[in-house]
């Protein structure tokens, strides 16, 4: 068998490749250690179907060597669907393994029945390969746990809803198309099967997904940071202290308005703590109404403050604690000391966004200083932050020294839960 450079230049490819996933798992500090241990089996099995693909040609083109060849063919076979279940381990780790290594070890004993009898195959005197009744059983096993992958892969793209989902699946086109190569345009001079340069590749989109998950859940972490920080900032010990000395001093004039007052200031406290655990969206209507409650309480405290509000557009939803914290920084770094101040919330549909406005008349700053140390703009960096990474919206601000400021926040149009529920 004579190799060309094409050949040498696609082992060459391959193996430094495997060299480079190798050496990456190896030094991994955040990729845990089954999946690090499951890689480097994946990795090892790589090399392991390179080498079989590479003498077993060799022998088919050389003078005959029945036993060897059928050894290596066996070595193949059984191979292949292995690291279909090493995929199946990364994707779904809690699923049935003994039903996944069962089916394994069947096509295992099956194709070494070739060592003696025919019913898998044959490499005859003649160094011909003859087909058994059973020829099919590799693939056979690989049909169903491609289909077990693939529903397992399929589900957590459901469930976890993120487009980084798709890399497993090309991954699982990929061996297809390449099955599907090796049988119309797959020669015998070839050394390397396209099934085997599709696992190699594959292995490394897998790293790769491995590393997604990873960002997904540091993603996750660092959004309940931001709701406790963000809770922190609602919750002031200062606005605490003042609410209730507000209320007491309404027990004092108005016991009515008092009971409401105290009443709100519950609600409001309870909604903050929700906030803490809530992960989802939700509709806006809600958010406004937790903010009308903060909003109440701080008129109670300050007159010559009016939050007014502006609602055309209600049909979507947004992160918990979106709207509050953009008024109550309008209230107290913008309003509260003019003579007449005023916040407007409004909402309204503009083509396929929803925009919501906190608009105020108070003294302004200077944006470019917004998210420096010296500013108390923690909450508006957290709500941009998430407006951004829950459901890609865009914050969009206006200010100017001594004329209000303006803030504006952009989301894509999406039907809100109970519009998807009915549309199921």
């Amino acid at each position: 068998m004579t190799i060309n450079i094409g050949t040498l230049a696609v082992l060459f490819a391959l193996l430094l490749l495997l060299s480079g996933l190798t050496f990456t798992v190896l030094i991994d500090p955040y990729i845990r250690r089954e999946h690090r241990r499951v890689m480097l089996i994946i990795v090892a099995l790589c090399f392991a179907l390179i080498v079989q693909n590479f003498w077993e040609n060799k022998l088919a083109s050389g003078p005959p060597q029945p036993l060897f060849r059928t050894i290596l063919a066996i070595c193949g076979y059984v191979i292949r669907p292995v690291f279909l279940i090493l995929f199946l381990h990364i994707v779904h780790p809690q699923g049935k393994r003994w039903y996944w290594w069962a089916l394994a070890g069947i096509n295992a004993g099956i194709n070494c029945t070739a060592l003696f009898s025919g019913i898998c195959f044959t490499i005859t005197s003649e160094n011909h390969y003859v087909a058994g009744p059973l020829a099919d059983t590799a693939l056979v096993v690989s049909v169903i746990l491609m289909a077990n992958l693939l529903i397992q892969t399929i589900r957590s793209f459901r469930e976890g809803g993120k487009w980084d989902k798709w890399v497993p699946i090309m991954a699982a086109v990929m061996i297809i198309v390449s099955i599907f190569m090796d049988g119309e345009i797959g020669s015998e001079d070839q050394p390397v099967a396209y099934l085997t340069i599709a696992i190699t590749v594959s292995s490394v989109f897998y790293y790769i997904w491995l590393h997604l998950q990873f960002v997904r859940e540091h993603e996750r972490d660092l959004m309940a940071a931001q709701r406790i920080q963000i809770m922190m900032t609602q919750i002031q010990p200062h606005f605490l202290f003042n609410a209730l000395n507000t209320i007491r001093a309404l027990y004092a004039k108005d016991p009515p308005l008092a009971d409401k007052t105290l009443e709100d200031f519950s609600t409001y406290l309870r909604q903050n703590l929700e906030s803490l655990s809530q992960s989802d969206l939700i509709p806006v209507s809600s958010e406004i109404e937790h903010t009308q409650l903060y909003a109440e309480i701080e008129m109670l405290r300050f007159p010559n403050i009016q939050v007014e509000y502006r609602i055309e557009d209600t049909e979507f939803e947004i992160p918990p604690l979106t709207i509050q914290p953009l008024v109550e920084n309008a209230i107290r770094h913008g309003v509260r000391s003019r003579k007449e101040g005023r916040v407007v919330v409004s909402t309204a549909r503009e083509g396929n966004k929803h925009k919501v406005t906190v608009q105020d008349n108070g003294v302004g700053f200077d944006p470019k200083q917004q998210f420096s140390p010296e500013r108390s703009h923690i909450g508006l960096q957290n709500v941009k932050g998430r407006v951004e990474q829950m459901c890609g919206g865009q914050m969009i601000l206006k200010s100017e020294i001594g004329n209000g400021t303006s803030i504006t926040l952009l989301f894509p149009d999406a039907p809100v839960k109970g519009q998807k529920e009915r549309r199921k």
